[in-house]
């Protein structure tokens, strides 16, 4: 498989009423790809609809090495497959630019800032006071409401256009507030998909957009086979390992595999997988969850920290098995997110571009957008404004990201350090 299956460039159509996407000549490397990714890693607070909404920024509305078309079509398959969306965007986009090794590389950059941070409180078996950050934190919050406003916009200028798609997104907003469950998640996606269909065929050559050379199918079946193999599996070398690292990696491999929506809602199966054995006490449970709200990056690398607070071990675990436990946890957890890509993005490249699944994904792609502004009202808005210079705070983050005043990194920073001068005055 080629490193870039784009070749040079991703040709954009003319129809779309987008812009072009293209990468620079040359392609783009890993090394690129890995520091990039390592940035917003770094900087990603707010969640997994924020952090959408960074990659959005950084290679839609900046790089432009992707169109929006195609980088809502990812984030469709993302809210179709199981595990952590957010990051299964992050290795769908550098699948995209860099191949496998690309897939690989965006996950460890934007996975490893809050991974190692974790992983060492972990080890410290210390809770984190959030006390002391507090301010810093309403900062970043304000910031990635901010973000996810600008992103929103963005993408229903370009995925909306029209007073049908518009009807759609708003459908799906009313419905996921009012009944914000997997579930309803499932129904306004497949909806708008079955609405697309019917009602957006005469569309489909004004929206076309050409997408990315074909990529090899036999290592996507293999990667949906192990995906398989793993998911049935790893409970039976569990069941002759009850108590030792192959039960761990069970429990961990099946709350990312099986979780639907990801982000806080694998909470409960890693509850489960960790907390019911005796494995983790529920102090330290809920003191690392805590600290995983205090750093940016994916809630699922909270593994890290629970894979080194696990005290599986009856002889006593020192800290080189903690560690290598942590690593061992945080891959399985996010291993299962990594072969659904690799398995079902080839697949997705093939079958998106028919012209009545294309029809079908405007339709999908409206209640996309939906979807996020049912997240921005609740729970991003209503957790993080609370007054009207929280309001004002949003307007500025939005003016300097909309006419490009800042990068999103420096706005960011400025977002906690003025949070942590507000709360420590």
């Amino acid at each position: 498989m080629a490193d870039n299956p784009f070749g040079n460039t991703e040709p954009a159509s003319s129809q779309t009423g987008a812009h072009s996407a293209s990468l620079p000549v040359g392609g783009v490397g890993l090394w690129q790809i890995f520091l990039i990714f390592l940035r917003l890693g770094l900087t990603s607070f707010g969640g997994p609809v924020a952090h959408i909404s960074y990659f959005r920024e950084e290679f839609v509305a900046r790089r432009k090495w992707l169109s929006d078309a195609s980088y809502a079509d990812l984030v469709a398959l993302c809210q179709f497959a199981p595990g952590p969306a957010s990051s299964q965007v992050g290795m769908g986009i550098g699948m995209m630019l860099g191949g496998l090794r690309g897939s690989v590389v965006a996950w460890l950059g934007f996975t490893m800032p809050s991974a190692i941070v974790l992983a060492v409180l972990g080890l410290a078996f210390v809770g984190f006071d959030l006390a002391a950050v507090e301010g810093i934190i309403r900062g970043l919050k304000l910031v990635a409401v901010g973000v996810v406003v600008h992103a929103l916009f963005g993408m229903a200028r370009t995925l909306c256009p029209d007073i049908l798609r518009v009807i759609l997104a708003v459908l799906a907003t009313g419905i996921m507030i009012a009944s914000d469950t997997v579930l309803a998640q499932f129904a306004v996606i497949l909806g708008g998909m079955i609405a697309g269909f019917f009602l957006l065929k005469n569309k489909v050559i004004q929206d076309a957009d050409p997408g990315h050379a074909p990529r090899s199918a036999t290592l996507a079946v293999g990667a949906l086979c192990v995906f398989f193999v793993l998911l049935g599996g790893l409970p039976i070398l569990a069941k002759f390992d009850p108590n030792g690292i192959f039960a761990v990696i069970d429990g961990f491999y099946r709350s990312g595999a099986l979780v639907f929506g990801g982000g806080h809602v694998v909470l409960p199966l890693l509850q489960n997988a960790v907390v019911s054995p005796g494995w983790v006490e529920t102090e330290a449970f809920l003191a690392g969850y805590g600290a995983t709200q205090a750093v940016p990056g994916p809630i699922f690398t909270f593994a890290a920290y629970l894979g080194a607070a696990l005290q599986f071990d009856p002889t006593g675990n020192g800290i080189a098995l903690r560690a290598l436990t942590s690593f061992v946890t945080l891959v399985a957890i996010f291993l299962p997110a990594w072969l659904l890509i690799v398995g079902l993005l080839p697949f997705w490249d093939r079958v998106r571009h028919i012209p009545s699944m294309r029809a079908g994904l405007m339709g999908v792609n409206a209640a996309v957008v939906g979807l996020l502004a049912a997240v921005l009202y609740d729970p991003i808005w209503t957790g993080a404004i609370h007054d009207l210079v929280d309001i004002g705070c949003v307007m500025v983050v939005f003016a300097f990201l909309q006419w490009r005043v800042a990068p999103v990194w420096a706005v960011v920073a400025a977002g906690g350090a003025l949070g942590y001068l507000v709360g420590f005055f």
